[in-house]
């Protein structure tokens, strides 16, 4: 059957798909249809609303083969774009590796000193979409909001190149940022690491392996990060499909990324199963209350905090899976990755060898 998707061009429908929020709150909700309760919770009316016009367009995570879902996320990722925020610039660069360059971009907010705290972002997409490019917005805002640089890397993907290629990646990522820090203007003191879904998992990767051969991250900021590939839990039941990542989208990406059940039981994917995490950096874990990765999430934040870790543990009650790629729709998204990000800003300030009074003057 013929979706919205076939028929229209992605750019009309981001204008459509703008314009929708734009309208007063009653014909949001008259759009959206009644409220959606479930497990005690009510789901926002901005991501009530991001549902229907995703389930009226056919967008789906797992479109076809992964080159054809990688291709349809790139090009839909205009459907949700908004001008580029002011004060930050970017550059590309590549991190040396093995097997070639992996890609990167620096952002840095205008008229940040040098010696500034630095975050490296994973970006999410089951290790096998996504890249800098889809997540360039959410990058520029946690730089700018929080005041760091933001290193954004493009970890190889699978299936071409399955687990561990993308934990390794990390790793390589995060000790270049280390070995680096003065030619990338930043901070050795106050160098974090973060991402969302199955970037938050590498981050979390990250910090487990530098505990063993350093140099250690000193914050993690995970956004309802898949912690656990060997146990489905009652979360993943209960969202199962209609909240944007499904339990079918799942199964697709840890096939492609990890295909052999044994291997997911390595603490590399299965963060939640590593013997003992003593001694991991501080942690800022936010889940969404519609999300099938929840408990697993809010497990490993109770495992952090059960470890003497100093954890916050943030469920937004009534937000989906994806809320960081959403911020410039609505306002409901935008306000998560905002608390988000002074979470970022306040834990490297802590670390950070530059005057905390002046961190925290206002942004542009």
């Amino acid at each position: 059957m013929s979706t919205l998707t076939d028929r229209v061009p992605l750019p009309v429908q981001g204008l459509a798909l703008h314009a929708v929020f734009a309208l007063p709150q009653r014909l949001r909700r008259l759009l959206a249809g009644p409220p959606i309760r479930r497990d005690d919770l009510e789901l926002a009316l901005d991501a009530q609303l991001l549902l229907r016009m995703m389930a009226l367009s056919g967008a789906s995570l797992t479109k076809g083969t992964p080159a054809e879902a990688r291709q349809y996320l790139e090009a839909s990722r205009g459907m949700l774009a908004a001008p580029a925020l002011s004060g930050v610039l970017s550059r590309n660069l590549g991190i040396p590796a093995e097997d070639g360059p992996i890609p990167a971009r620096l952002f840095e907010p205008a008229n940040l000193a040098g010696g500034s705290p630095l975050l490296v972002y994973f970006h999410g997409g089951g290790w096998v979409v996504g890249s800098i490019d889809t997540h360039d917005a959410v990058c520029r805002y946690l730089a700018r909001n929080a005041q760091v640089r933001v290193l954004s890397v493009g970890y190889r993907l699978a299936p071409e190149r399955p687990f561990p290629a993308a934990a390794d990646d990390a790793v390589t990522a995060f000790r270049f940022a280390a070995r680096n820090a003065e030619a990338l203007g930043v901070d050795t003191s106050a160098i974090a690491v973060g991402g969302d879904s199955a970037g938050a998992n590498l981050a979390a990767a990250v910090c487990l392996q530098a505990l063993e051969n350093g140099p250690r991250p000193v914050f993690q900021l995970l956004f309802y990060p898949a912690t656990d590939a060997t146990t489905r839990r009652h979360s993943r039941d209960l969202f199962a499909d209609g909240f944007y990542l499904t339990d079918d989208d799942m199964t697709w990406f840890l096939d492609h990324y990890c295909p052999d059940p044994v291997e997911r039981h390595d603490p590399r994917l299965s963060v939640l199963l590593a013997d003992d995490l003593r001694g991991l950096p501080p942690a800022y874990v936010a889940t969404a209350g519609f999300d099938p990765l929840r408990d697993e999430g809010n497990a490993f934040a109770d495992r952090l905090r059960d470890a003497g870790v100093p954890v916050v543990k943030r469920q937004h009650d009534d937000l989906i899976h994806g809320f960081v790629n959403f911020l410039n729709l609505g306002t409901r998204f935008r306000e998560a990755v905002s608390e988000a990000a002074g979470a970022l800003r306040t834990g490297l300030a802590l670390r950070s060898r530059a005057n905390v009074v002046d961190i925290f003057r206002p942004t542009a």
